[in-house]
């Protein structure tokens, strides 16, 4: 199975702001996952944003198997950046492709 666009993760110093603004200008809503994390809801693919500093949005790709297509990606010329790890509802690590776009995998955790 290819990887896939599945996820665009925003990050902004001022969370509470861009939750506004993208509610007010955009119609989106909002699941809070704790006070540094909100998921974008109706924006016509999953996405999210988290406070942070600024930085150019997280293109995030699905994965079905996460340890195969990391092998893969590294490669083919991609330099890890921050290996696998869980997070709640899953698993991602992220890379940088060979022009410099910084991109993330994601596989969803197994039911318990």
């Amino acid at each position: 199975m290819p990887l896939t666009i599945d996820y665009v993760e925003f990050a902004s110093p001022d969370l509470e702001g861009t939750q506004r603004f993208f509610a007010e200008a955009l119609g989106w809503s909002f699941t809070d996952y704790g006070p540094d994390y909100r998921d974008i809801q109706n924006a016509g693919t999953g996405a999210g944003v988290e406070r942070g500093g600024l930085r150019p949005p997280l293109i995030v790709l699905k994965s079905d198997d996460l340890v195969r297509d990391r092998a893969k990606l590294l490669e083919a010329g991609a330099e890890l950046v921050r290996d696998i790890f869980e997070f709640p509802g899953g698993r991602r690590f992220e890379f940088r492709e060979p022009g410099g776009t910084l991109m993330a995998a994601w596989t969803q955790s197994a039911a318990p």
